[in-house]
């Protein structure tokens, strides 16, 4: 008689995963009719010379595939952008592959230089993927914090948790959803140890062009960093263009020629058409970054403002798109029944802290914002927030500043 085996048909190591806590937070905004100031997309048009681009080469039947690790005229697009702004040489031929967004430029290259039982520092709070990403390689994650009020990292601890078994070292600046900008002396360090411990550095630097303080440094253009750095970007964020997923990685050629088979194999390549449209893009150059974050920075402080009007305890960042507020002077101790509540009762989506930490514990007393919207829409926004205070007694002081 046969036997019959009771067993699982799901991996292991996807046992620990949850649903995007993001698009939750989108999904349930939908349903109450709120605003979404919980995923970071967008409301407005992306620049008018890019869409036109696109359908351009709509027109000019640019609809096939492109060369896999991306077509000619945005991989010369991408390094003259990267030599024009921070003196890198990154050869088309041999150092660029664009991919099907950032997300999917991190699980390439992670699956493309980490081998099961490696380690991947990540800092945290952290963009929700990171930590999936390396547990799809089968490589353990080790978590640094980014200690309040300033979402600053300890050196000491960040030495402790670089080892023999370390590969990589996951980078996002400017940082999800913290908004720090990291400082020179940060990424000094960082190179450092990379340097000491034979590790690569990857970086998510999608959010480069919007900035309000300090300076964009790629880690890649520190001495003896060329060589070990995976710089990922993307065209999402500068020009509005989410939807696209249009993204690229910069690799030295000995970790691009890898990094192309395995993007290959996951999506073979990014949209043929929008890819000529983001290479006229980047052809606007400096002064529309410069436009780009001037006017994200009258977003920035709108919002910014009203929560502090409404009672939280924001930090004002230094870069990207998101506000993350501490909430413990609300007094729910529950980031998620606190989001949900505010969702439901006040009409305003915002993804709760707990989504960004390996514990959830740890970012229990946290809201996170996005300000890529209109500012007509965050006035009203502002408006739906001023009632937090008037529904729920403020209390005490938060940890933010």
């Amino acid at each position: 008689m046969r036997r019959e085996v009771a067993r699982t048909h799901l991996a292991s190591r996807t046992v620990g995963f949850t649903e995007s806590v993001i698009r939750e937070m989108t999904r349930l905004n939908a349903v109450h009719g709120g605003i979404n100031l919980a995923q970071g997309f967008p409301n407005f048009a992306a620049p008018a010379e890019v869409k036109e681009a696109a359908k351009r080469a709509i027109d000019a039947d640019i609809n096939q595939y492109a060369i896999t690790w991306g077509s000619p005229s945005l991989r010369q697009a991408i390094s003259r952008t990267y030599r024009e702004l921070y003196g890198m040489d990154a050869d088309p031929e041999t150092m660029i592959t664009v991919t099907c967004g950032a997300t999917e430029a991190m699980i390439s290259t992670l699956l493309a230089i980490v081998d099961p039982g490696d380690e991947v520092i990540v800092l945290e709070p952290f963009y929700e993927n990171y930590g999936p990403d390396a547990a799809i390689c089968g490589a353990a994650p080790v978590y640094v914090p980014l200690r309040q009020p300033d979402n600053t990292f300890d050196p000491a601890e960040l030495r402790r948790a670089f080892s023999a078994r370390t590969k990589a070292i996951i980078l996002n600046t400017p940082n999800n959803p913290t908004g720090r900008v990291f400082t020179r002396s940060e990424l000094d360090l960082v190179a450092e140890l990379c340097r000491e411990f034979d590790a690569i550095a990857v970086t998510d630097e999608i959010y480069e062009h919007i900035r309000y303080e300090g300076e964009h440094i790629p880690i890649a253009t520190l001495p003896g960093m060329a060589e070990r750095t995976v710089t990922i970007s993307g065209a999402s964020k500068t020009f509005s263009v989410t939807g696209w997923r249009v993204g690229w990685i910069v690799a030295p050629p000995r970790l691009t020629g890898g990094i192309r088979k395995v993007h290959d194999f996951v999506t073979v390549g990014a949209p043929a058409p929008l890819q000529e449209a983001v290479a006229v893009g980047l052809g606007m150059g400096a002064p529309y970054y410069g436009k780009l974050g001037g006017e994200y920075r009258v977003r920035r402080d709108l919002l910014y403002g009203a929560l502090v009007e409404a009672g939280f305890s924001p930090r004002r960042p230094d870069g990207a798109y998101y506000i993350l507020c501490d909430i413990s002077r609300f007094g729910f101790g529950d980031d998620v029944a606190f989001a949900h509540w505010l969702v439901r009762e006040v009409g305003v989506a915002g993804v709760p802290g707990s989504s960004f930490y390996s514990r959830p514990e740890l970012g229990r007393d946290l809201i996170r914002f996005t300000f890529c919207k209109t500012e007509d829409l965050l006035r009203e926004a502002a408006d739906r927030l001023r009632r937090v205070a008037e529904l729920v007694p403020v209390s005490g002081t938060g940890r933010a500043s």
